[in-house]
């Protein structure tokens, strides 16, 4: 959530940024109102504790009769009051959460996905003397995945990758887990499993009929949509010391995801299914870190990219494009020859204090204060799309692929064919 003294302080520009981001902005008002009600009977029920707790101290000896009515009925309206309040805070924290967190200055402006802008183009797009597959044809020419059978036994959008395919993700972690050792990052690998607390602190709460993740029946728990959601989890409730800061982690889950009314004309193959591994860096700092951790995985997603020889496109979402979480976002979108067209395999977003204030994360800055901590994301390596970008660029005439050079250590080999 943001803070509730800056809506209480700047409704009007917390309703400007609640309308960028393509959301009502009556939330704003709605929580206002909720808000002063909340502040009523917390002014209400402490005045009868206090006026309960006075009479309670000027008795001498055993009370008389009219002093224990008097008690028993201030108790029983202090109880009718925290009942309340407690359903007017569920309604408070249900309504603070609609609001998005306030983007920042340089965001472009723009009212959907259309107006992300472009911000710089590497490396360049293969050129065929053939018509290039999709990888799905390719990988289902060369046996190494299947589709079908995964539909059988998990439901449709599951799938078996064997042979090749399965040392092309492992080279993929074994590559990547090189480049964060490399990079100073600490290495995780988290449970697949988490309590909703953490869904809720880091907005991906499951809600209702459109919602994207796998809940567990009877359980207060949800498959992880990326490890984004357990690492958040990892520090909450603690107070760092701002000389502690940054912590930089990469862990590696497996990732479900309903994808619910995902049936566009990139559905097919691995570009949009309901399981899949990957590789996230999250971050902790102090505010004024924060920016500069944001630019650095960043560079950092690009150069993965980069040594794997993948064609891509950097690109910063626009206001309505944000989500209710990030301040600011950055994708990376590589070209992929078997849609002839771009497709998104990175994003990296700075979420400033939002998800800190849900999960109550904070440290001690030099003058012994304490602030929320700032928290940041990436994707490394999505072991979905960076498939797709790789066997659809790299693919010969032949139907047979190319390995990145990169991989080829890891893979025992230089090419993947029959």
């Amino acid at each position: 959530m943001i803070d509730p003294n800056f809506i209480r302080q700047n409704p009007e520009k917390v309703k400007t940024n609640t309308t960028e981001r393509g959301n009502n902005p009556d939330v704003v008002d709605a929580w206002l109102e909720t808000d002063r009600k909340r502040n009523e009977l917390i002014q209400a029920k402490d005045e009868k504790r206090e006026e309960r707790n006075s009479l309670s101290k000027n008795v001498q000896g055993k009370p008389d009769q009219e002093t224990i009515d008097k008690v028993k009925a201030l108790k029983e309206e202090i109880d009718k009051l925290e009942s309340e309040l407690a359903s007017v805070e569920e309604k408070w924290n249900a309504e603070i959460n609609q609001i998005p967190n306030i983007h920042f200055d340089d965001v472009p402006k723009g009212k959907s996905e259309d107006d992300n802008v472009d911000i710089e183009f590497i490396g360049e797009k293969p050129e065929f003397d053939f018509e290039p597959k999709s990888h799905l044809d390719l990988m289902t020419d060369l046996g190494i995945i299947d589709f079908e059978i995964g539909a059988k036994v998990s439901g449709s959008q599951f799938y078996y990758l064997k042979g090749d395919a399965v040392l092309l993700e492992y080279a993929l972690i074994q590559f990547g887990l090189h480049k964060f050792i490399e990079k100073g990052y600490q290495l995780f690998q988290t449970p697949d499993l988490a309590k909703s607390r953490y869904y809720l602190g880091t907005g991906y709460a499951p809600k209702g009929d459109e919602a994207q993740t796998y809940e567990i029946e009877g359980e207060d728990l949800g498959l992880i949509a990326t490890a984004e959601v357990t690492m958040a989890g990892y520090h909450a409730d603690e107070i760092f010391d701002a000389k502690d800061l940054p912590k930089k982690y990469v862990a590696i889950s497996h990732c479900y995801r309903k994808e619910a009314g995902a049936y566009g004309k990139y559905s097919k193959g691995l570009y949009r299914i309901h399981q899949f591994t990957k590789m996230e860096m999250f971050a902790y700092c102090t505010e004024e870190q924060s920016e500069a951790i944001h630019k650095e995985m960043l560079e950092i997603e690009k150069e993965i990219a980069t040594e794997l020889g993948i064609p891509f496109k950097v690109i910063q979402q626009c206001t309505a494009d944000l989500g209710a979480i990030a301040a600011k976002k950055f994708d990376l979108e590589a070209w992929m020859p078997g849609r002839r067209d771009y497709g998104e395999i990175t994003s990296t977003s700075n979420c400033t204090d939002y998800q800190a204030r849900n999960l109550n994360i904070r440290y001690k800055d030099i003058n012994g204060n304490n602030k929320y901590a700032h928290m940041l994301n990436g994707t490394a390596i999505a072991l979905s799309r960076f498939p797709i970008a790789i066997i659809e660029n790299y693919q010969q005439a032949d139907g047979s692929i190319k390995i990145p050079e990169v991989l080829q250590k890891y893979m025992g080999k230089e090419v993947i064919s029959k």
